[in-house]
């Protein structure tokens, strides 16, 4: 029996993560922003004995550290831990307002670095345990629909690199899971194509990558292929083809 805290967990996939680790037998602890939407997951698991949950808002990044430290006390120390905490902001309003700029950077980069370090630390000091972060594949190059949470994205896995070598001598795995979109509430607004994943799969991915301590997963895999011709697309052509370079 693992004992898992989730940050964000009352996202649509990490609910569903949630309930395959609550299937598994593992001790849960949920961590989120609405204490309606936590109370209702823990219900909907069924498994009050092994699954406790507090409310935080991530964004008061000087009491992550305290949230952090309580989780671990909750769940009589840390296995695995899942940092599901992620926004996608309004691109346009983020191009004409700073505030907003530096609120989907918060979200997306500095607060979770704010729940990293303290994870981190108390893996190094046991020397084992798992990490998952969940990135996108926006993180990988900019484009005009979503850049501001691009780079959120992308700047915290050049950050995951970093803590991933830092740990690895301590047997510590640190997986940059980079998913694709999924049709969850967050993407409710925007046009669904064939790239668009359900969460069911998306987080069986996600378990399997972490169980796995693969250093980057593609989720789903499809997007393994995908990227490298977006990334290495030359900047002229890019910009001439809509499907990369428009909103």
């Amino acid at each position: 029996m693992d004992r898992v805290l989730i940050l964000g967990a009352t996202s649509a996939v990490a609910c569903e993560v949630a309930r395959l680790h609550e299937g598994r037998g593992d001790r849960l602890h949920l961590v989120g922003r609405s204490h309606d939407k936590l109370a209702k997951l823990v219900k909907d698991l069924g498994a009050s004995s092994r699954v406790t949950c507090a409310q935080a808002d991530f964004l008061e990044e000087g009491s992550n550290e305290r949230v952090v430290h309580e989780a671990i006390e909750a769940l009589g120390g840390l296995d695995r831990a899942l940092v599901a905490h992620g926004e996608l902001g309004d691109q346009l309003e983020s191009e004409r307002s700073f505030q907003e700029a530096s609120r989907i950077l918060r979200v997306n980069f500095t607060s979770v670095v704010s729940l990293l370090i303290p994870i981190a630390s108390y893996l190094e000091r046991e020397r084992r345990g798992r990490i998952g972060v969940i990135t996108s594949v926006a993180g990988d190059r900019g484009r005009p629909r979503n850049y501001t949470y691009g780079a959120a994205k992308g700047g915290l896995a050049i950050y995951l690199q970093g803590v991933r070598s830092r740990l690895y001598s301590a047997g510590v795995s640190v997986t940059t899971l980079k998913l694709g979109p999924v049709d969850t509430p967050m993407t409710v607004s925007h046009e669904k194509n064939a790239l668009f994943a359900r969460v069911e799969p998306v987080a069986r991915g996600i378990v399997a990558a972490m169980d796995a301590g693969t250093p980057e997963a593609y989720v789903p895999s499809f997007w393994a292929a995908i990227m490298p011709i977006v990334n290495h697309t030359p900047e002229r052509l890019f910009q001439k083809l809509p499907f990369l370079s428009g909103r």
